[in-house]
């Protein structure tokens, strides 16, 4: 198979429905035994009808039913023209920067994820694809270094890990305007298509680690992007048929029935997030957090979004007292990544934005007593009583007597 498989807009009515609803409800029409469940098609090949083939079908690195189904409905959820499912995010941004060619250019934030940054680093090693890092919560940052050689404009928002704040629209109205042939790309992955929609925003690509909350439980590693444009569509398909990097169909499945839950997941991790939020300003703590009327910019993710999500983080001021508090924590398990229905906590510095080099982290005031917390559905008292303990254990607050 050689051509983008057919849009989902031919193949979906028009949205009725409530997020909470349309997340829960995945079409297959054209199932011959309706299963209440979409198959799952463990097939690396298909057989054809005739000598010249002609089926939907051929070859799963080109395309699978299961993973037609899953893609359907993640460009419904996110308000795409076509949706992509890869092996990770690092994937889906890797088909992304395959746009980009030897001398082109690329405007990134300043606070970026580490991953991202060491791919950028990479290209920039590789393919002389220059990227110019700049603080994406001034939007009109990004316009001394719009040109005829940008390509690509990539934002995060919020930020992993100081959940800064970039005005989308804004952004995206100064790239079309000055470089039409580039492309607004945000990475989601923070928000989820259930709280925010950069497509709808003005970006061109929104892309998501879908190990994270779409799938919600830690146990898939998965990618997806998508787009409202049919030519770019075709574009990022290219490139994953050209390389293989599309998701199997087991993966497909467990992404699928993990996305189902997705707002009732992030409705209860959004709450015991505030109460955390909450606790910790109590006390003192500098927390960032775009919940938090304190967050310099809350009223503009307020008009970008639908909630504040639930990754926090927040400066102790002292790395060693960040280390104890880190390990003096016992339901909030140690370890990179956010998205999971168990709550995680960890210092950014140390483990996920490690890849970045410390004079790096410097430059971009990352603070290395950074505490990131990644708020699961458990129950809050739980983790307020837990956290509580680690802080006093830690020397972070007074022992409760």
């Amino acid at each position: 198979m050689t051509d983008v498989l057919p849009s989902p807009a031919a193949s979906f009515k028009e949205k009725r429905y409530r997020f909470a609803t349309e997340v829960v409800t995945v079409d297959n029409p054209d199932d011959p035994h309706h299963a209440a469940s979409v198959p799952i098609y463990q097939s690396a090949t298909f057989k054809q009808t005739g000598a010249g083939g002609g089926g939907d079908y051929d070859y799963s690195r080109s395309g699978n039913p299961t993973r037609t189904h899953l893609e359907n409905h993640l460009a419904k959820i996110m308000g795409a023209k076509r949706a992509f499912a890869v092996t990770s995010g690092m994937t889906a941004l890797d088909v992304i920067a395959r746009l980009v060619q030897a001398g082109d250019e690329i405007v990134a934030g300043n606070d970026l994820y580490g991953g991202t940054n060491r791919l950028l680093t990479f290209l920039a090693k590789s393919q002389n694809i220059k990227t110019h890092h700049v603080d994406t919560t001034k939007a009109e940052s990004v316009l001394p270094y719009l040109s005829e050689k940008t390509k690509l404009v990539l934002l995060e928002t919020p930020t992993n890990p100081l959940i800064r704040i970039a005005d989308i629209p804004t952004i995206s109205q100064y790239v079309h305007e000055k470089c039409p042939d580039a492309l607004v790309v945000v990475d989601n992955t923070m928000m989820s298509p259930y709280l925010q929609r950069p497509l709808e925003l003005g970006a061109d690509i929104s892309y998501h680690s879908a190990t994270k909350y779409l799938a919600g439980h830690h146990d898939l590693m998965a990618g997806v992007l998508g787009t409202r444009d049919e030519a770019v569509a075709e574009r990022l398909y290219y490139v994953i048929n050209a390389t293989g990097c599309g998701l199997g169909p087991f993966d497909s499945w467990l992404l699928l029935r993990g996305v189902k839950t997705l707002a009732v997941r992030m409705d209860k991790q959004q709450h015991n997030a505030m109460r955390i939020n909450n606790f910790l300003e109590g006390y003192g703590f500098k927390v960032h957090y775009p919940g938090s009327t304190k967050h310099p910019q809350y009223e503009l993710h307020k008009k970008m979004a639908t909630g504040p999500g639930a990754v926090l983080s927040f400066e102790t001021g002292d790395i060693a007292l960040s280390e104890r508090i880190v390990e003096a924590a016992k339901l909030w398990s140690i370890s990179v990544s956010f998205g999971c229905v168990n709550s995680l906590i960890s210092m950014p510095c140390r483990m996920s934005h490690a890849s970045i080099p410390a004079h790096v982290r410097a430059e971009r005031e990352f603070p290395e007593d950074l505490i990131r917390l990644c708020v699961g559905i458990e129950d809050v008292e739980d983790l307020l009583d837990d956290l509580k303990t680690a802080l006093e254990q830690a020397g972070a607050l007074p022992s409760t007597p």
